[in-house]
């Protein structure tokens, strides 16, 4: 099954984690960007969520995006100010074309 191209409308950005020292003998967390891809994004389910005391919804979608840069559960993806994090990934295609990427979003 190999997805229409036209309908990879998103502009999403991949993050990689990044450590840097804080000069203290820790590290500050960060991610950097290290590509902009297109993709598809489809809303799949929500759920009620609570962390530190904050009520959330948590929605997670199956993104569709075509292969190429390397992606693992370690980087996340950005569109604006939304970001997704990255459960599960798999190829689409036998051709290995497109990938599937599971991911989850949380809204405060």
């Amino acid at each position: 099954m190999t997805p229409d191209p036209g309908r990879l409308r998103c502009r999403l950005v991949i993050e990689a984690p990044a450590e840097t020292a804080d000069g203290a003998g820790g590290v500050v967390r960060s991610h950097v960007a290290v590509a902009t891809v297109w993709a598809a994004i489809e809303p799949r389910a929500g759920r009620d969520d609570v962390a530190a005391d904050m009520a959330a919804a948590v929605v997670s979608h199956r993104i569709v995006l075509r292969a190429g840069p390397v992606i693992t559960l370690r980087h996340r993806l950005r569109l604006g100010d939304r970001l997704f994090r990255i459960v599960a990934l798999r190829g689409l295609d036998p051709a290995g074309r497109f990938v599937v990427v599971d991911a989850e979003e949380r809204i405060v």
